[in-house]
Parts: C-alpha cells; sequence; structure tokens
C-alpha cells in the first residue's frame, strides 16, 4: 500500500501562469554511441562501458588527456592519433576538447532494475520521469543533479524524447555512468505501473496546490517534470496523485525544465538529509 504524504496550506508567496518555453533549437545528431570531451570520456573509461576505440587529436598530450591515455592502457583500449578537424567533423557538441571515445551505443535499463536499486540500498525509491524533453542539455543537466540527489533512474518516453547522446553525455558530466535510465513506449501506462508498486506520482506544475517543500517526499516517490514548451501532458497531469510547484516572486514566470527539476530534487534530498 502506498503511504501517501502529507500537504500543509501556505498563502506565502504568489505564483503565476503563462509560462513561456525555454526550448531551444538545438541540433543533435540523435547518435548514441560518441563520447566527448575529457572528463566524460574518463568517466566512462572508469565505468563498465565498452569503449571500442578512442580519437585523440595529434600533438594533444597534455593535462586530463594523459590519464585517458593510461586508462586506455591499462583497459586494452586502441587509442588514435587524428587530425583535429576530424575530431571537428564528428563532434556534436562542438567542444569535444581533443578527445572523442567511440562506445558500444547506451544500454537502456527496465523499471524493475530501478526498483531493485533502490531495494538493494534499503531506501525507498525515487524516480525521475521526463514527459517529452527535447533539449540535450536539458536532459544531461537533469541527468547530473539526478544523480547527485541520489535518485535510482530516469524514465524517459521513447518517442518525442531525446535519448542519450553526444550532448546529453557531455552535459550530464560523466553521471550517464551511474544513471539507470529506461525508455519506456507510453509514460502513462508506466505511471500505473508504479503505482502499483506503491510509488507516488508527484507533478511538477505551475497550477500545483502547494509548494514542492510542503510535500513529504520521504517514501517512495516519482517526480514528474514536463517538456520544455508545453510542461506536463494533460493525462499525463491527471495521473498525478500530487502537482506541486516551486514558489518564485521575480517577475519572470517561468524556469528551465532542469533548473525546475534540480530545485525539487533537491527538496528530496533535503529532507531524506533532515531525517538522518
Amino acid at each position: 500500500m502506498r503511504e501517501k504524504g502529507f500537504v500543509q496550506k501556505s498563502n506565502k508567496i504568489a505564483f503565476k501562469k503563462n509560462a513561456k518555453s525555454d526550448k531551444s533549437n538545438i541540433k543533435d545528431s540523435g547518435r548514441e554511441d560518441l563520447v566527448e570531451g575529457r572528463n566524460a570520456v574518463i568517466e566512462a573509461l572508469k565505468s563498465d562501458r565498452t569503449v571500442e576505440q578512442i580519437l585523440i587529436a595529434k600533438g594533444d598530450n597534455e593535462g586530463s588527456i594523459n590519464v585517458i591515455y593510461a586508462l586506455a592502457k591499462e583497459k586494452h583500449i586502441v587509442v588514435k592519433e587524428v587530425d583535429r578537424k576530424k575530431l571537428d567533423q564528428m563532434s556534436d557538441t562542438g567542444v569535444h576538447q581533443g578527445v572523442i571515445a567511440i562506445v558500444t551505443p547506451y544500454k537502456y535499463f527496465e523499471i524493475d532494475d530501478i526498483i531493485n536499486y533502490a531495494e538493494s540500498k534499503g531506501e525507498k525509491p525515487f524516480i525521475i520521469i521526463l514527459d517529452e524533453i527535447e533539449d540535450p542539455h536539458n536532459l544531461g543537466s537533469i541527468i547530473r543533479s539526478a544523480e547527485i540527489c541520489g535518485a535510482h533512474g530516469i524514465i524517459i518516453p521513447k518517442r518525442r524524447n531525446v535519448g542519450i547522446t553526444p550532448i546529453v553525455y557531455k552535459a550530464a558530466a560523466g553521471a550517464v555512468e551511474y544513471m539507470k535510465v529506461v525508455k519506456v513506449t507510453n509514460i502513462n501506462s508506466t505511471i500505473d505501473i508504479l503505482k502499483k508498486k506503491g510509488i507516488w506520482i508527484y507533478g511538477a506544475d505551475m497550477e500545483g496546490k502547494s509548494y514542492c517543500y510542503e510535500n513529504n517526499f520521504l517514501g517512495a516517490t516519482a517526480l514528474v517534470i514536463g517538456s520544455e514548451g508545453k510542461g506536463i501532458s494533460k493525462l499525463t497531469k491527471e495521473k498525478c496523485d500530487v502537482l506541486v510547484k516551486i514558489p518564485m516572486i521575480g517577475k519572470i514566470t517561468s524556469l528551465n525544465a532542469s533548473v525546475a527539476a534540480g530545485i525539487i530534487m533537491y527538496e528530496v534530498l533535503r529532507q531524506k538529509l533532515q531525517r538522518g
């Protein structure tokens, strides 16, 4: 049986509607077999990810590049020195920092993998559900915040949502290697499955009746974050047990999707730390 969190009433801060879209026109090739940038490649080498080979710009052998050479040698991974122009042509991020790793595409997990992982840590599941996040930078930032805040996994739809591409990987600063990401055909059906497993569904929405800090997130929790422009879809919103909002007092009445997600995730973490 699901344990419902408490909700307190508050009249502290006004909250305006008509949020503007923060969706950007970012082009992403959709390739999931490239990892770009020094830190991202280092994290890929440290993880269990299969790295096919590493391409490094000729003459670039200073600083953390030496760490990459050492890790690649330790794992018997082929390193090729190529012209920087070749890396420029391959790069999706535009900031490859002289190194690109060619890897096997990201292996997505299943819902039970997230649940079992939480149980193995003796914790209540904490899951992030993303409803059509199309900006790869936003997805990468959300993955990074989710990993830092102790989320056990992230669920994304197969359609109309960016996957684990080079831009996402770089924006996540290597956190992709430590986060279980699940791709599902239907978000709403998935929410029904989570509810049957005793997980309460909280939707981040401007029209929420309570502020995020007024809710008890100590139980099994799934947080739904809507798309950059439209927010949470109507049907998905109806599936949520509770809609929560973020207090704002400025003249700008909207937040970037990844920022909004980060604020609420940190509230979840704060409550868990406070409880000890």
